[in-house]
């Protein structure tokens, strides 16, 4: 076995050691301690990338080297490997973006607490993305649920503790549907590895057997991991969540917790349960209606909403939508648009969270729109991001949002003929709507006001800059780089196959 093999295994060790060394660290020690983490474990990501791409097949980590049924796998592949890296550059990029305010949102004496949950955040990510044990993802899904509410709880104010509590109330309802799932398939296959469940689950729904058993297992898990990611109507925890946390947690909560759960769906959808029998089984179709309506009713609600924040929220209900629709279609294709949506929505919403902050902050730290006119010329680094952001979920060309529609019409084609025509005009109607509420917060921020902002203490923060400047070049290659990324997604879900 190479070095390089190991480095996912590496990854995630490395991620749970600094979340232990960053809880004895002072504040500003467990930021360094973080930062450079998320960049190391980025370059190892790249090199794991790079070396799946060279070999061209994936491959598999025994812990402690004891084969199944005793052992622990992880499972590296393309898109594994791909998603571990994008995760990684996210992060980093809300941490940079946002690192200003979480040294004046949240007390000194806690600050390196909030970093000890974004190392175990970090570490759930990249084991939900490698694991190949269906047990082991549910140890990490409750890792990732226990560091994301610290996340939103740890600015100690009365509507921060609510909404933690919204989400824990929620979250623990779809991990208790996920971990009662996979306790029945258990007894059903008697395996938790992933490749043998599957060749269980083959061999049980070739013989017609457990019909019943199987389809409720499919429907607590898909429902499960549907509660965790957001999807409408399971999506009231969110709006409060995103609303009202740090600057960087609600990016990273935005663009990297609600992905992780539905990779992992998509994960149980190819290697766990397989596509067939999911789709026998009509759950692709119940997470299509889900989806449509939830793309147009998360732009609905944001339409009606004043805080900026609120609004890029909702937002993001109508965005989930879209990449459940994807997965809705039941086709390669529209898994592809998909897992791709899955990358530009992330880098366009963590973007808008940062770029929302930086208008707040030279607005009297308001969210509010009639607060907010003419902050996209007293910060401008900001009001640029935040006009890409918005331009990129509106879907104009050039932007990351533009190509994943196009990846989403193209699907829709590929599909069944009802399928194509009710995702055609859910496509066209989201997108109406998302340049109504979009479009006019662009404005808003670029209307003059008569006072002026005279703030002597006032200082745009470098790290600030330079992630504004990454996301934007970010986005603009997401949606004019977009092919070699496509196929490598492709390559990866055949891998995963």
């Amino acid at each position: 076995m190479e070095l390089v093999q190991n480095f996912p295994f590496f990854n995630i060790v490395m991620c749970l050691a600094s979340g232990v060394i960053a809880s004895i660290l002072s504040g500003k020690n467990a930021r360094r301690l973080s930062i450079g983490l998320v960049s190391v474990v980025g370059i190892m990501s790249t090199c794991v990338l790079g070396y799946v791409l060279k070999t061209g097949e994936f491959y598999t980590y025994m812990m402690g080297h004891h084969p199944a049924p005793w052992g622990n796998e992880i499972r590296v592949g393309v898109l594994e490997a791909s998603m571990a890296l994008f995760f990684c550059i996210i992060m980093l990029l809300c941490l940079l973006g946002g690192s200003k305010y979480i040294a004046q949102d949240i007390e000194e004496s806690k600050l390196n607490l909030y970093f000890v949950m974004i190392n175990l955040m970090l570490s759930s990510l990249l084991a939900l993305v490698y694991t190949n044990d269906l047990f082991n993802a549910y140890v990490f899904v409750e890792i990732n649920t226990i560091a994301a509410c610290g996340l939103i709880m740890i600015r100690n104010n009365g509507k921060s503790i609510l909404s933690a509590t919204k989400y824990m109330i929620m979250s623990s309802l779809g991990s208790g549907m996920l971990l009662i799932g996979i306790s029945m398939l258990y007894d059903l296959t008697g395996h938790l590895l992933m490749s043998n469940i599957k060749e269980s689950v083959a061999t049980i729904a070739a013989n017609g057997e457990y019909t019943v058993p199987l389809t409720v297992v499919i429907g607590l898990m898909c429902v499960g991991l549907a509660i965790k990611s957001a999807l409408f109507p399971f999506h009231s925890w969110l709006p409060d969540a995103y609303g009202n946390s740090t600057a960087s947690s609600s990016a990273i909560l935005s663009s990297l917790v609600s992905k992780a759960y539905i990779f992992l769906l998509i994960k149980i959808f190819y290697r766990v349960i397989g596509l067939h029998v999911m789709i026998d089984h009509k759950i692709t179709n119940t997470l299509f209606a889900f989806a449509i309506v939830g793309m147009i009713m998360g732009s609905i609600s944001a339409m009606k909403q004043h805080d900026v924040r609120r609004l890029i929220a909702y937002s993001s209900v109508a965005q989930i939508g879209y990449i459940y629709m994807g997965i809705g279609l039941g086709t390669t294709a529209g898994m592809v648009a998909a897992v791709f949506h899955i990358m530009s929505h992330s880098a366009s919403k963590s973007m808008l969270f940062i770029a929302a902050r930086g208008l707040s902050e030279v607005s009297g730290n308001s969210k509010d729109f009639k607060d907010l006119k003419g902050a996209g010329y007293r910060n401008k680094i900001a009001g640029i991001a935040f006009a890409v952001g918005a331009f990129s979920m509106v879907g104009i060309p050039l932007f990351a949002g533009f190509t994943s529609k196009v990846y989403f019409a193209e699907a829709a084609i590929t599909a069944s003929p009802k399928k194509m025509f009710i995702a055609m005009i859910a496509l066209a109607i989201s997108t109406i709507l998302n340049a109504v509420y979009f479009i006019r917060a662009t404005i808003s921020i670029y209307t003059p006001r008569n006072e002026h902002f005279n703030d002597p203490n006032f200082k745009l923060a470098f790290t600030f800059r330079v992630a504004l400047v990454l996301f934007i070049i970010l986005n603009f290659f997401l949606g004019i780089g977009s092919y070699p990324i496509a196929q490598a997604i492709e390559k990866g879900l055949a891998m995963f196959s």
